[in-house]
């Protein structure tokens, strides 16, 4: 038997496998599942640390286009920022990882499943609601949550079993995927205090902002992204280069503060170029292509959305009633738009669709129009406010009443 361990590569992660053979005389199977975090290159260093440590193997996953399509997919349609600013980077790649991570546990016969979560954070409460869900006769082992070890303690066991663990370069937390990449430090403790600019790690600062803007277009079919600049992409690579071309010009950066799932109030900064640039184009696209109506109740479901995949609840049945309500929404989004990049911001300064209902055919708002003639106008002013006058005549009424 086995235990098979979502790893990482940090102190956690690498701290889990020497104990977990310590303390289960289990085999240890270690197994990356790749959501934006993993460079190629990196890889065989991470396989190399693993086996060292003490893995009977080490297994990536590249899990980036299983990401896309059950969850960024929707976060674009859906124009989903928490708290307005938010574009969720990271939390939601959880769901994907214990997912391929369950799934390696049921190939490999493994009795359990670990991970390197502590007791503090969001991250726990996500993989534990989606490994019972998806694994409920594996067991989960949280080592450092469930018996409260400290990164001192954790240092000093590698250290004692002759494992190297490099100096922390940073006093940061830097949690990097597709979708962005946040931060966590001092200043995040607290609600005052910026990021200072050594902080951010994708994005440039104002003193390496080009000169000159940048302007881009983006094309998109039923709500997905399609194309840049009128090159075709399938949907990682075009994220992956709007990432590029939108830290070059600072964009994307922020700070967010927001409830977390154990209730308490938490701070975080990120850097996500790519979801700027869609989500303010895709948003922008609608504009002109949905009604009124439409976009009320996407507003609405998509914000909802965005708060239950936040807080671990990706497989609660409303969520797919709500994306078949997005994907349904989606069917006459397509068009170009054109985004200005400049000086860390993203603007949207144009688009163009088939189904625009923004008809100059037809009427020209505050000049002229084909579909009514002013004694029309007039008429509907006078029905569009009866409501309104007779609330305001009752209110007159009553108030005389009363003195």
């Amino acid at each position: 038997m086995s235990i098979v361990l979502a790893y990482s590569g940090g102190l956690d992660t690498s701290f889990c496998i020497p104990w977990l053979k310590e303390n289960t005389g289990q085999d240890v199977i270690a197994v990356t599942v790749n959501t934006g975090s993993v460079r190629e290159g990196d890889i065989d260093s991470f396989r190399a640390r693993a086996m060292e440590l003490g893995a009977a193997d080490y297994v990536v996953v590249d899990a980036r286009r299983d990401l896309y399509d059950r969850i960024l997919s929707y976060l674009i349609k859906g124009n989903v920022l928490r708290g307005g600013v938010y574009p969720l980077c990271v939390g939601p790649e959880r769901v994907i990882q214990a997912d391929h991570t369950v799934r390696l546990a049921l190939e490999r016969g493994a009795k359990a499943i670990a991970h390197g979560s502590t007791g503090a954070g969001n991250d726990q409460v996500r993989f534990d609601v989606a490994l019972r869900l998806l694994g409920p006769d594996i067991d989960i082992i949280a080592p450092i949550r469930d018996e409260g070890f400290s990164r001192a303690y954790t240092t000093g066991y590698l250290r004692e079993r002759g494992f190297d663990v490099p100096a922390k370069k940073t006093t940061y937390s830097i949690n990097a995927g597709l979708w962005g990449t946040t931060i966590g430090g001092k200043e995040t403790a607290g609600t005052t205090e910026p990021l200072p600019e050594d902080a951010y790690t994708l994005t440039a600062g104002p003193d390496e902002w080009p000169t000159e803007a940048e302007t881009i277009t983006i094309r998109y079919e039923q709500g997905h992204p399609v194309a840049v600049n009128g090159t075709e992409m399938d949907p990682i690579s075009l994220i992956e280069h709007l990432n590029k071309i939108g830290a070059k010009h600072g964009v994307g950066r922020g700070n967010h503060i927001g409830d977390t799932i154990l209730g308490i109030k938490g701070r975080v900064g990120f850097e996500a170029p790519a979801p700027d640039i869609l989500i303010r184009s895709h948003r922008e696209l609608e504009k002109v292509v949905l009604t009124k109506w439409q976009r009320y109740q996407k507003d609405q479901l998509g914000e909802f959305y965005g708060m239950l995949l936040h807080e671990a609840g990706y497989y609660d049945p409303v969520m797919r009633d709500i994306e078949a309500f997005l994907d349904s929404s989606q069917g006459r989004v397509s068009g170009t738009v054109t985004v200005r990049l400049f000086a860390g911001h993203a603007e949207v300064t144009g688009c163009e669709s088939p189904a625009s209902l923004f008809d100059t055919g037809v009427a020209v708002y505050g000049e002229e129009n084909a579909l009514w003639s002013g004694a029309d106008a007039k008429g509907f002013s006078r029905i569009a406010g009866v409501q309104q006058y007779l609330a305001a005549t009752v209110g007159r009424k009553m108030e005389e009443v009363g003195s």
